[in-house]
């Protein structure tokens, strides 16, 4: 939710055609005025995510869901999303519970899993980080509870998955069953869409390294969710340039951006990209994934995927 401070520097010099195009966020205080005039969004936002989520759960015959949520801005969205689509189907949380931002994956989480236990939830929307989010999958499964437990994008999905399978790995218990993650784009091993046969493609040829920042030890993985959103981003990027042409201005490269509408950017042939003057957020599209065979799915095939 940092991005938020920046948006009122983006206002003030509005009036030179200053804008932001693909943030890297679902997060609500850009989609609205009136800051939705200088922000140009290519992925759905948090709030469509938690009610593809609570859609799911719901007609899965979930209606005692609890929530597990970062105690920052961020797991407040989540939130306040998941909450204004229970109450589409007459619902309210269970049970809420949270955790303090940054916290490590050793750190134990009985207790938040302990209040959602008792408030007899059936299944869990948990907004937070991958560490977090996988120390309380891994509490909620030693503690008996079996329910649904789903995340947002923002997890940061491979690196959840990677410390699940770890624990299944020493503790030899499944820590993946019902697990869900919603998604914005599809699962970047799924060659059935255009765009991740491109992207793998690409990413395998160029082999791009990490950013100098990054801390010691740690390993790039070559292919992942984030980097599939990041091509994508660049992709359409690279469209609205070339749909510019030479007379590249801030005014005219906006214009062009806006006149975009019902293109088809290899995510199946129903979630094509649509831009206008009075749209500035590109897709709508969500995913639901699972995990099977330690690899996150489709759980919903889209029919037909691509091409």
């Amino acid at each position: 939710m940092r991005l938020v401070k920046a948006l009122p520097v983006i206002q003030k010099f509005a009036d030179s055609n200053i804008f932001l195009f693909s943030n890297f966020t679902g997060a609500q205080p850009q989609r609205e005025p009136p800051n939705d005039k200088y922000v140009y969004n290519v992925r759905a936002s948090y709030r469509q995510e938690t009610a593809k989520l609570v859609d799911y759960l719901v007609s899965n015959g979930k209606k005692r869901i609890a929530l597990f949520i970062q105690f920052d801005a961020y797991g407040r969205s989540g939130a306040d999303g998941t909450e204004r689509q229970l109450k589409t189907h007459s619902l309210t949380p269970v049970a809420e519970t949270t955790y303090e931002r940054g916290i490590p994956y050793s750190t134990k989480l009985t207790d938040q899993v302990n209040k959602i236990i008792a408030s007899n939830a059936d299944a869990v929307i948990s907004i937070g980080s991958y560490a977090a989010s996988a120390a309380f999958i891994r509490d909620a499964r030693n503690s008996g509870f079996t329910g649904p437990i789903a995340n947002v994008s923002f997890v940061g999905p491979d690196a959840l998955l990677t410390l699940l399978l770890e624990e299944e790995t020493k503790a030899q218990k499944n820590y993946t069953h019902n697990l869900i993650n919603s998604q914005v784009v599809p699962p970047w091993n799924d060659l059935s869409f255009s765009i991740v046969v491109e992207y793998q493609k690409m990413m395998k040829k160029h082999t791009p390294l990490a950013p100098p920042l990054t801390p010691p030890g740690y390993e790039q993985p070559l292919l992942g969710f984030g980097s599939l959103e990041g091509f994508m981003n660049a992709k359409l990027f690279g469209i609205a340039l070339k749909k510019t042409g030479k007379n590249l201005t801030r005014a005219h490269f906006r214009s062009t951006l806006e006149s975009i509408s019902s293109l088809n950017i290899g995510l199946g042939t129903k979630n094509h990209v649509n831009f206008s003057p009075t749209r500035h957020q590109a897709l709508d599209t969500v995913f639901l994934t699972t995990v099977k065979s330690k690899n996150y799915v489709l759980i919903n095939p889209q029919e037909p995927a691509s091409r």
